[in-house]
């Protein structure tokens, strides 16, 4: 395969237009062209007309002579590194392997796991996807909480009620990354993914795709228990020898005994109940900065018309845009989880506090854009030097919103915000929001700093994309589940200190959004099989 490189054409263009480029790019007649598959594609609006930029990958005949003839620095013979399984170990297992969350991390640890023949069982304490997706719409309809099925738990994790950006920064010369994306387009997934630069799966899709990639564990012979909570370990001698489960709610609870050899923790960043177990147990733990702040809001158009131009081809997908401002103090105040088109939604998952997040559908196409504006902090903010310290910052924050917003997301204008008043009727800009919503004093859920911090950024920003700081721009909190409060500390071949326990993904610090944290999964499951042979037999 030839790989051609910075291939640049017009918003519009026609399949006819880019295979003939391709042949002008090689020097090839037409029928010299056998196939070509895209790598990646992406969007330069820095001058009209707004173009694609392709990175594709072509079959020809007589390839060495098409290479020499080219003379192109972006033409060069495309390196392709299928991702492979490492071969198992020899160490053998007495049980299988159990996972805990069947987030990305999780499932994707599972489905390796499963594919080498190790039976993996993965518990999660909220329900299937399906039925959380009834949980959370009738949270968001009622105000009624369900403490283990809700935008935080449940099968496919906290980033199945999220925007789905598949992107990372992660640099990976192992194929993860393309397998991650390969395995999403199998479980029904658009092609595309595989190849536009900012890819992602709005909720509406992911629903569908983790259950698919749940019905393929099963398939292999895993398992994915459901309302099933890991709630102690047994240790021995510094080894994990078991688990103890909680399975269902009420009267048909029910605890009783895992035993393994393997326990891959990915139980997400929210999971407190989990991080107070382990501190309990000595499992070996570090605080870890992390970011809060509000979700911001705008109209859709406005952001379009600043990244596209007003006369923008409306084929274009809904703009999004990323933003950095470093303020007085030294603090850095900046965008995050960029929701074009989106939602803001009621991301709770304790009584008596409140958190928020960005959702998305497919389409993109509500009518607003918002993403997270956060300031990090770290353990100089938090009261106490306790490990958990940044777990219970986020908790006092959360508790402060629920009261801002009497227990509905509180909303305040921007210019409100910079006032510290309470709003009392909206500009030009409606909220879109899941869940109830009520005007409130946002700026006092803060300590001051952080609240100095933010609106310096906000109004900054303005300089960098006009109109971001408009004083009916919305702002919602609180923003406190950016990532994990702490990390479990593991070795090059992804252990804790406790043989047995392999830290994974978002919530044990490894991991940063949906792709990141499926690689990370897919990590872990490398380590164990090369480490482990497959358990004759099941629990």
């Amino acid at each position: 395969m030839i790989r051609i490189q910075q291939l640049k054409l017009a918003v519009g263009h026609t399949k006819e237009d880019l295979e003939q480029r391709l042949c002008q790019e090689l020097r090839l007649p037409r029928e010299g062209l056998l196939h070509y598959e895209f790598r990646k594609q992406s969007i330069d609006a820095r001058k009209k007309p707004i173009q694609y930029v392709y990175t594709i990958d072509v079959q020809v005949r007589e390839e060495e002579r098409v290479l020499k003839r080219a003379k192109n620095a972006k033409v060069a013979r495309a390196e392709i590194h299928p991702y492979r399984l490492p071969e198992p170990g020899r160490e053998r297992l007495n049980h299988p392997p159990v996972i805990i969350g069947s987030g990305p991390a999780g499932l994707f640890c599972g489905l390796m796991l499963a594919k080498a023949g190790y039976c993996p069982i993965i518990l999660e304490r909220g329900r299937s996807a399906r039925e959380r997706k009834r949980a959370v719409e009738h949270f968001w309809n009622t105000g009624e909480l369900d403490l283990r099925s809700n935008v935080q738990f449940g099968e496919g994790g906290a980033g199945t009620f999220s925007d789905g950006k598949l992107n990372t920064l992660v640099k990976d010369t192992a194929g993860r990354n393309r397998l991650v994306l390969t395995t999403f387009v199998e479980a029904g997934a658009p092609e595309e993914i595989l190849w536009q630069n900012k890819p992602h799966l709005g909720t509406d899709l992911l629903i569908g795709i983790v259950e698919r990639i749940r019905h393929q564990i099963e398939a292999l012979g895993g398992q994915l228990r459901f309302e099933s909570q890991m709630t102690d370990i047994t240790l021995k001698d510094g080894q994990v020898r078991g688990i103890q489960v909680v399975h269902g709610q009420g009267d048909t609870e029910q605890s009783y005994e895992l035993r393994t050899d393997v326990l891959i923790l990915a139980p997400g960043h929210s999971a407190r109940d989990t991080f107070r177990m382990l501190k309990a147990r000595g499992i070996p733990m570090e605080p870890k900065a992390f970011a809060v702040g509000v979700r911001i809001e705008h109209p859709q158009e406005m952001i379009n018309f600043s990244q596209y131009g007003t006369d923008y081809p409306l084929e274009l997908p809904a703009a999004s845009y990323k933003l950095t401002r470093k303020v007085l103090g030294g603090r850095g105040v900046y965008s995050f989880c960029m929701c074009p088109g989106g939602y803001v939604v009621n991301a709770s998952s304790e009584p008596g506090a409140l958190a928020v997040n960005g959702m998305s559908y497919q389409a993109r196409d509500g009518r607003n854009a918002n993403s997270a504006m956060v300031v990090t902090v770290g353990q100089k903010d938090f009261a106490g030097q306790d490990v958990l310290s940044g777990m219970e910052f986020q908790r006092r924050l959360e508790e402060a919103a629920y009261r801002t917003g009497e227990g509905r997301v509180p909303v305040q204008l921007l210019r409100d915000f910079q006032k510290s008043a309470v709003s009392r009727c909206l500009g030009e800009v409606e909220p879109s929001i899941k869940g109830a919503w009520s005007f409130g004093n946002v700026r006092e859920i803060f300590p001051a700093e952080l609240s100095m911090a933010l609106e310096e950024g906000i109004l900054g920003c303005d300089q960098i994309l006009p109109g971001f700081a408009r004083g009916d721009a919305l702002l919602s909190g609180v923003e406190s589940r950016t990532s994990s409060p702490v990390r479990i500390p593991r070795d090059r071949e992804m252990e804790s200190t406790v043989g047995g326990l392999y830290p994974s993904g978002e919530g044990a610090g490894y991991a940063g959004g949906i792709t990141s944290a499926a690689m990370d999964g897919v990590k872990t499951a490398e380590a164990v099989i090369g480490r482990y042979a497959p358990a004759s037999s099941g629990s």
